[in-house]
């Protein structure tokens, strides 16, 4: 009777968390539309890593929803595919960031405050929708972890563009995207441990 209870609650829970999925999926997927194409004109390192960002996030979100009703094991193989994306996203924006740090750029700090405040409304609304499944299994982890940086991004964002501003140089937008890129790795390292852990517990 007791596990039948479990079931029923996991099985109730799983739905909720598919109807958040979806919603933050469409809206990750219409930021990555409008802030990468407006991100080529502000000429802003951190807004086009906030902007691949919202991309991951996307596909991260639709690999969740398409293990959702699988077993532990496939859910962790798929929270340590999320993890390795993560990772490579953390690569690629500290790459750029230094490729950028090289070439002469200068960003737009008014279009950037805007898409920053703009992202930050949009994560902020998603976050608090995930926030009661953050303490689920890997799979829930990573969708959390992935919106949690989000947010401190975003803000990030909004303080690099006050930053170029008020120094009229590059560096407050390079340093934020070293700071995002940094961020995701930690991340992906911490949804790793958490998969491998539920992998083992299955092997055992």
């Amino acid at each position: 009777m007791s596990a039948e209870c479990c079931d029923v609650k996991h099985e109730k829970v799983s739905q909720q968390f598919r109807k958040v999925l979806w919603v933050a999926l469409v809206l990750n997927f219409t930021m990555f539309i409008v802030e990468f194409s407006a991100s080529f004109s502000a000429d802003s390192v951190s807004l086009v890593a906030d902007s691949i960002d919202f991309f991951g996030d996307s596909a991260n979100y639709a690999v969740s929803l398409f293990v959702l009703g699988l077993g532990v094991a496939t859910r962790a193989k798929a929270s340590l595919l999320k993890a390795a994306t993560m990772a490579a996203f953390g690569f690629w924006v500290i790459g750029t960031a230094i490729y950028n740090a090289i070439v002469i750029s200068s960003p737009e700090p008014q279009m950037m405050g805007l898409l920053g405040l703009i992202a930050m409304l949009v994560n902020l609304a998603v976050a608090i929708m995930l926030y009661s499944f953050r303490d689920g299994d890997s799979n829930m982890k990573s969708v959390w972890l992935c919106t949690r940086n989000d947010v401190i991004g975003n803000i990030a964002v909004i303080l690099a563009a006050s930053g170029v501003f008020l120094t009229t140089t590059r560096w407050p937008d390079l340093i934020v995207a070293f700071g995002m890129g940094a961020l995701s790795l930690h991340s992906s390292l911490q949804v790793m441990k958490i998969a491998r852990v539920e992998l083992k517990t299955q092997s055992t």
